[in-house]
């Protein structure tokens, strides 16, 4: 974290983040988020995309690929239900010296240094909260801090993706809000080839049996509208195999029981 001097404020920057993921297939996906920040004219401004899809199809992941392409610092935000204008923003914290200071958020640092903010899981977030982000995400591009009065401004480099997950914990986003996510990507669940290199990818000390018993489990799961992810599925093979190690067994007949304890004996239904 470092400080920097914003109109006479001294503001303490949130760091960009390094994170260990990787996006396998659907190079589709990432072709439609890049083009949505292009710009195409000095008169062109990007858009704000949402993400949009069940839990665990990788919208974090793609939102994390498209950033790192443009070469530029990324920074995360996890929305939750609780989330303040403040917490968005800048919020005031004490010091080690017992003095206030001004800590700009992930989002804030990343519109200060030209980066990219993935601010996920964004329907988490109550209207209020969303209510001081609407002039960052038309083309006034800025934000407004009630607890330092500062306004600031995106620079031209700024992008932001916004990830939502379809799931009914979350709240209506308002439509003046809505309106200013665009556009909207949908992601779903790769396919079975895809889902394969996906697995291979995250576990390349697995024998090919045991990836495609995964991807066949998954894949009826996926016809039947289960909300089962390739994470899942990696779970379920990790387990298998350090229950095979562990017990020197067979890593197939572990398979079943890594199932079950990961996603509960419903999901057995799907097992060939």
């Amino acid at each position: 974290m470092k400080d920097i001097t914003f109109n006479g404020i001294q503001l303490a920057l949130a760091s960009p983040v390094e994170l260990n993921l990787k996006w396998v297939g659907q190079e589709e996906l990432l072709r439609q988020l890049l083009a949505a920040w292009m710009v195409i004219d000095e008169r062109d401004i990007p858009f704000s995309p949402r993400l949009v899809g069940k839990p665990g199809v990788g919208k974090t992941t793609l939102a994390y690929a498209a950033a790192k392409k443009l070469n530029l610092p990324v920074y995360f935000f996890q929305a939750t239900m609780d989330t303040r204008p403040e917490d968005l923003i800048i919020a005031p914290v004490i010091g080690p010296d017992s003095q206030i200071r001004y800590a700009a958020s992930s989002l804030v640092s990343a519109m200060l240094t030209g980066g990219v903010l993935i601010l996920d899981e964004g329907n988490r977030m109550s209207e209020k909260a969303w209510a001081s982000l609407a002039p960052l995400l038309d083309d006034r591009r800025y934000v407004e801090s009630i607890v330092t009065g500062l306004r600031i401004p995106a620079k031209n480099e700024f992008r932001i993706v916004v990830t939502m997950n379809e799931d009914s914990s979350t709240f209506d986003v308002p439509e003046y809000i809505h309106s200013r996510l665009q556009p909207q990507i949908f992601v779903d669940f790769p396919e079975a080839d895809e889902e394969l290199i996906i697995l291979r990818e995250n576990l390349p000390f697995a024998k090919s049996d045991i990836l495609k018993y995964v991807v066949s489990f998954l894949q009826r799961a996926h016809r039947a509208d289960e909300l089962y992810s390739v994470r899942d599925g990696i779970n379920i093979a990790r387990y298998a195999l350090k229950m095979s190690a562990h017990g020197k067994s067979d890593t197939l007949s572990m398979l079943p029981l890594a199932v079950e304890r990961i996603l509960g004996s419903e999901a057995l239904t799907y097992l060939d």
